[in-house]
């Protein structure tokens, strides 16, 4: 067998025919591995038939969805590239991923369609040809083509199989920075060993049902899909998430197993009646992103539900280190230790191992870090060294050899599972006339974990910290919109200039209103 991540499905739908693979919370479509193989053969077939080549980028703006995961397999057995489309984004950001990519070829939910509209109106500030609308409630766009048309009027067989190995698979971008995303790019290889190692290292069972709430543009869903196709896992999908919904869910399709960022396991902890719903057959729950408050790990301990701590990255395919319950409740504030096809370090600013409780920055290595970023040798070579990535996150060993995160030296802000980069919002601030200096800091936030905070030197003092927030709306995705700002007189600085977060941080220490 090739190594082609879409050939997994196809494998799975020969060993597991009849057992389901993919169960809409929503609409209630089921389909068996079968039926999602041969949906996504249809896709790539059509594909095919209209002249795609390989390494050929192609968009996904969609919900969680049939249509997403069956694209994701059917473009990686021809040899296509997915451009995974966070449809959190505002147009601005969307026109600069597809230009950056190349993307020639875009399916998108007809939620978007008012987006898609005006990329298209754009003309060619992006390079994409072809626009294939999932249509729903809405119309077809005058220069759309009907995806469910495209992809039912060919045939189900096996595609020729278009790529392997270190072939792209996709680019998913994550913010930079330097204010503007980067593309992460994954190859069939990396996908393989990303599912592999935590297929190697979770809690699988025979016929594991697993609720998949985060959004499928994300690595922390997107990974976890190859390898629930892998382990002949059925996925119970959410187009997007609902607490109440998924207890429902659980309740009703006898789920076992899950990955949920903090923010959605403490949403759900506060649903009314939350002991009316049987959640007996749920075993585990991975969680990343942010750290696991201990609270929150007991809250769930107590309902006979264990939580996993989760540390990775896009850059390694999601996986990096992984701690079991038992351990996350004697090892407080650990993220655990390395998933098993994984190395990591902690190094000093010399290149150099750090001892135990010897502050450093954690290093990840496996065949599953990603190749490169796209276009971008530079930060490559910065990220990626002797096949060691550097991940920006400060971590120190304890005795035992358990990883504790303790600081972001990029100054990342997570909030509600999204990272969020001060410079770009930072950048955004700075082309406003009326201010002189910007800065911006995560303040812990019960309800996102993080909350952005702006930090503002005037330059004209009748601006209003309302005219600052109605400033960000609409130039930047809702998650990255500063949620309070204060203005100071002076922003600190060291000698070469960089902004001195950590003051700014014991300054305004929190808790965000938001």
């Amino acid at each position: 067998m090739q190594n082609n991540v879409g050939l997994f499905l196809a494998k799975r739908a020969m060993l597991s025919p009849k057992r389901e693979a993919y169960v809409d919370g929503a609409s209630g479509l089921r389909l068996t591995y079968t039926e999602l193989n041969a949906r996504a053969n249809r896709t790539a077939n059509a594909f095919a038939a209209a002249g795609i080549e390989k390494r050929e980028r192609v968009g996904l703006l969609l919900m969680n969805s049939a249509e997403f995961m069956e694209a994701y397999f059917a473009l990686g057995k021809i040899g296509a590239v997915v451009v995974p489309l966070n449809w959190r984004l505002v147009a601005d950001e969307l026109e600069f991923i597809l230009k950056d990519s190349g993307t020639q070829r875009l399916i998108f939910g007809d939620e978007f369609l008012t987006m898609v509209e005006d990329l298209y109106s754009r003309g060619d500030k992006t390079d994409v040809r072809q626009w294939l609308q999932v249509t729903g409630s809405e119309p077809l766009a005058g220069f759309a083509e009907s995806y469910e048309a495209f992809r039912d009027a060919a045939a189900d067989t096996e595609p020729p199989i278009g790529a392997a190995d270190d072939d792209m698979l996709y680019i998913m971008y994550t913010s930079g920075t330097t204010g503007l995303p980067k593309g992460v790019v994954h190859t069939h290889t990396s996908s393989m060993w990303g599912a592999l190692t935590i297929a190697a290292t979770t809690y699988y069972h025979e016929a594991e049902r697993y609720l998949a709430c985060l959004p499928m543009f994300h690595v922390g869903a997107l990974t976890p899909l190859t390898v629930n196709v892998y382990r002949g896992a059925t996925n119970i999908v959410m187009r997007s998430f609902d607490p109440v919904r998924a207890w429902q869910l659980i309740q009703d399709e006898k789920i076992t197993s899950g990955l949920a960022v903090p923010a959605m396991l403490n949403f759900m902890l506060q649903v009314p009646n939350l002991e009316s719903f049987d959640h007996s057959t749920l075993r585990w729950c991975m969680s990343g992103a942010a750290p696991v408050p201990e609270a929150l790990i007991q809250a769930y301990a107590d309902r006979g539900i264990e939580i996993h701590q989760v540390y990775g990255l896009t850059e390694s395919c999601g996986p990096a280190c992984l701690i079991d319950a038992e351990n996350a409740l004697t090892k407080i504030g650990s993220t655990g230790k390395a998933f098993f096809h994984t190395d990591i370090r902690i190094v000093d600013d010399h290149g150099q191992d750090c001892p135990p409780g010897v502050s450093g920055e954690v290093w990840v290595k496996g065949a599953h870090i990603m190749r490169e970023y796209w276009n971008r040798p530079d930060a490559t070579a910065e990220t990626i060294v002797d096949g060691w990535l550097r991940t920006g996150d400060v971590a120190v060993f304890d005795d035992d050899g358990f990883v504790y995160i303790q600081d972001r030296i990029k100054d990342m802000i997570i909030t509600g599972g999204e990272n969020v980069y001060p410079a770009e919002i930072e950048n955004l601030l700075m082309a406003h006339p009326g201010i002189r200096e910007a800065a911006v800091i995560g303040q812990a936030s019960v309800k996102w974990g993080e909350s952005p905070l702006a930090i503002i030197v005037r330059s004209d003092h009748d601006l209003s910290k309302a005219d600052v927030l109605a400033y960000c709306r609409g130039k930047l995705a809702g998650y990255k919109q500063p949620k309070a700002v204060e203005f100071v007189d002076e922003i600190p600085r060291n000698p070469s200039g960089k902004i001195l977060k950590r003051i700014l941080r014991e300054r305004f220490p929190g808790p965000a209103a938001v």
